[in-house]
């Protein structure tokens, strides 16, 4: 879906979208808000439609008053606007040598972020594990300290993403307890706190509240409550107790599944994970990644959720920094080429990130471009990546630019694209050789063609632009994108 708001439906099976919608618009709003009537005007929902979803979303504490607006005769209106730190998201990035965890609030603005070495050879539990104990040490560098004031609970066998009930509800994960209804299911990390979980195998049913379950209970805190009434928000600012018992579970244990949210109470909506592919989207599984055939059908995200007792989506890097470019609304097309340890592309096509069929376009690096050329991971020979880290490796940027521009243009010609953007960490590193060295492959191509050449330029968020778009990947469907 594309960076604008579209308009609403004025049917009940649609008050997730259009909570979201609303919700997207407080956000682009900034520190200025938005009035209820601009809503309604931009939106196509009633006005009384909107004062509902606007009055829930207030409950929940993710709408507050930005003051009044000029009036036009009559009562002045009041503009809203979104509270960003009402909610939280972590992005956690995957390399091959490298692990990057950032904390976003709803607004996408980085509260904590760490780098620490990551061997992607590693066995698969012994991944996990260190993935998993990057994400506590994030939460505990914003502030979270050893009191479990957040967060939301819930396995990992699915995704739900975008509003419960007209209001936003964030991700609720199945696995253990079972999948929670995003139509129906309350807010996940409602209020200022989280989530209470059921017992094992606990699960909420549909308009029963507080989105709960996986295979141990998530423990109380500032604003948690357990169970609640059909629809009911959460409360907020009131004391949730410790392992209380949950709305079909058992008492649970404070801390055994490590739901810790940021300091100030705001709730954890999830983890996304952007991670080298090929790989489903979808189902949350890694195929065989390049250079590591021992990946080929782990089930990342699950077994990651399970860990963290929290939803999390698994993604490509390349298609986690094309979100980012989507979900700004800057561009309708465009090309994210990372070349770091390996190479890939992340394409923005009519505003929407492009993941294919099966979710697994952007495999860039593996078009063969030498057919006599040396062998790739992949098991082809002369593919663009092998022939470009080649370059790379033996220090000559000027020809794997002309390597990276080659495929660049290939790209432009084929898919039509107005914009071309560098990362990864051999880009960053230099930047100028590869956008000289790429636009001006592009320009030679497209003057062939008779057409304009695109603009070449480095990605806005340089060394972040993956971490912070796998944040996005949980923020995304709160505002009806992604």
């Amino acid at each position: 879906m594309s960076g604008a708001a579209g308009p609403g439906a004025n049917l009940s099976a649609l008050r997730s979208h259009n909570a979201a919608l609303v919700l997207r618009l407080l956000r682009d709003a900034g520190e200025d808000g938005v009035s209820r009537l601009e809503l309604a005007g931009r939106t196509g929902l009633t006005p009384q439609a909107v004062s509902k979803i606007t009055a829930r979303l207030r409950a929940e504490g993710l709408a507050a008053e930005a003051g009044q607006r000029a009036s036009t005769g009559g009562k002045p209106p009041t503009a809203l606007r979104l509270v960003p730190g009402a909610r939280h998201a972590i992005g956690l990035h995957l390399d091959r040598d490298e692990l990057t965890a950032v904390l976003v609030d709803l607004a996408g603005t980085p509260v904590a972020a760490r780098t620490a070495p990551f061997d992607f050879g590693a066995a698969a539990d012994e991944a996990m594990a260190a993935a998993t104990a990057e994400v506590r040490a994030l939460l505990a560098d914003a502030g979270a300290g050893g009191t479990e004031s957040g967060g939301a609970a819930g396995g990992g066998a699915g995704e739900a993403g975008g509003a419960a009930d007209g209001v936003t509800g964030g991700l609720a994960g199945g696995g253990n307890g079972g999948a929670v209804d995003a139509g129906s299911a309350g807010s996940v990390g409602g209020g200022t706190g989280g989530a209470a979980g059921g017992g094992t195998g606990g699960a909420d049913t549909a308009g029963t509240g507080v989105a709960a379950g996986g295979a141990a209970a998530g423990a109380g805190g500032t604003g948690s409550r357990a169970g609640g009434g059909a629809g009911d928000p959460d409360s907020a600012g009131a004391t949730g107790a410790t392992g209380a018992t949950g709305a079909t579970g058992t008492t649970g244990t404070a801390g055994t599944t490590g739901t810790v949210g940021p300091a100030g109470g705001g709730g954890l909506l999830g983890v996304g994970v952007a991670a080298p592919g090929p790989l489903d989207h979808g189902s949350g599984v890694l195929h065989r990644v390049t250079g590591f055939p021992q990946w080929d059908g782990f089930p990342l995200r699950d077994a990651l959720a399970e860990r963290l007792a929290l939803p999390v989506v698994l993604d490509k890097d390349t298609n986690a920094a094309a979100l980012g470019l989507a979900t700004a609304g800057t561009t309708e097309s465009a090309a994210y080429l990372h070349l770091g340890t390996g190479l890939g592309a992340g394409l923005v096509l009519g505003g929407d990130v492009y993941r294919g069929a099966r979710t697994d376009a952007g495999e860039f690096g593996h078009q063969v471009i030498q057919l006599d050329g040396p062998p790739c991971g992949c098991g082809n020979h002369g593919c663009l990546e092998a022939l470009c880290l080649a370059a790379v490796a033996r220090g000559d940027r000027k020809d794997a630019a002309r390597l990276l521009g080659i495929g660049a243009a290939n790209l432009v010609r084929l898919l039509d694209i107005d914009r071309v953007l560098l990362g990864g960490r051999v880009v960053l590193a230099d930047p100028e050789p590869y956008v000289r060295g790429v636009a001006a492959l592009i320009a030679e191509d497209s003057a062939r063609a008779s057409r304009p050449t695109v603009p070449v330029d480095v990605v806005e968020r340089g060394g972040r632009a993956v971490v912070e778009g796998a944040a996005r990947l949980v923020l995304a469907p709160l505002f009806a994108l992604g």
